[in-house]
């Protein structure tokens, strides 16, 4: 995503410079010049007539994608049961902030992660890899696992099992799954787990500025368990709703799923 970003930024630039190099040297061209050669003047070269047609609408994406919404690709099973591989989904990209591309320098602040968040953020061991989970501790929490009961600030946070997951596509592999209805800060939402595995227990507290992120798919899921906190600087946006679902690696299509708020 990061390279993207930056082929879009260096795309419109160079679209805008060159439309508006031909501008200004039409409007420097002297009167007596421009009687001699009106035909010329319509002319306009190839390169300036693409740039003239691309830049507005490079601009407009340029814009959108940066400051209003992204979408992202679900790529792995780590969210299960909330999100599938295949899912399409749409990102708010100001939901924590307005950064400039690239830089991703923040220029107005416009609000922070709450518990139960589904949140995109750069992975912090490679900022280049987008990732996707739901924010459990928010700085200064201590946050624990205890025998599948997720501890927050000392409080257990209810959590019922309501189900066994039966997958399709990609999913297959979780089949048999237990599903749990968890609660956090009000916000109801399912965890996947297999009760068979061994529990991964322990406890940490958030430092300032940075976030933890857990993986609704309980045992099968790559996040601050394994490799930390995520820093307030590498988050991307707030996942609002699926916009598509084709697991095109399965072959499976679901559209019941379009539209479906995250939650």
């Amino acid at each position: 995503m990061a390279n993207l970003e930056l082929i879009l930024v260096l795309a419109t630039a160079v679209t805008g410079l060159i439309w508006l190099g031909w501008v200004v040297l039409r409007r420097r061209r002297s009167p007596e010049r421009q009687r001699r050669s009106p035909e010329r003047q319509r002319e306009m070269p190839w390169f300036v007539d693409y740039s003239r047609s691309f830049f507005p609408v490079l601009l407009i994406v340029l814009i959108l994608r940066s400051f209003v919404a992204e979408p992202f690709r679900i790529p792995s099973g780590s969210m299960m049961p909330t999100l599938l591989v295949g899912d399409f989904i749409m990102v708010s990209k100001f939901s924590y902030g307005i950064r400039l591309p690239v830089t991703r320098t923040k220029i107005l602040d416009t609000g922070e992660p709450e518990r139960g968040e589904v949140v995109v953020f750069k992975y912090p061991r490679n900022p280049a890899e987008d990732y996707i989970k739901r924010v459990i501790g928010l700085p200064g929490d201590t946050i624990a696992f205890r025998d599948r009961v997720l501890y927050v600030n000392g409080e257990p946070q209810s959590a019922e099992r309501v189900g066994t997951f039966e997958g399709e596509g990609s999913g297959q592999v979780m089949s048999g799954a237990s599903i749990f209805e968890e609660t956090l800060d009000g916000r109801t939402y399912n965890t996947l787990m297999r009760e068979q595995q061994a529990s991964l227990d322990g406890s940490v507290t958030v430092p300032d500025g940075h976030y933890f992120m857990v993986g609704d798919n309980r045992d099968n899921s790559n996040d601050s368990r394994s490799w930390g906190f995520v820093a307030e600087e590498h988050l991307v946006g707030r996942a609002l709703f699926i916009w598509l679902h084709w697991d095109y690696n399965e072959g499976h299509r679901d559209f019941s799923r379009i539209g479906q708020a995250i939650r």
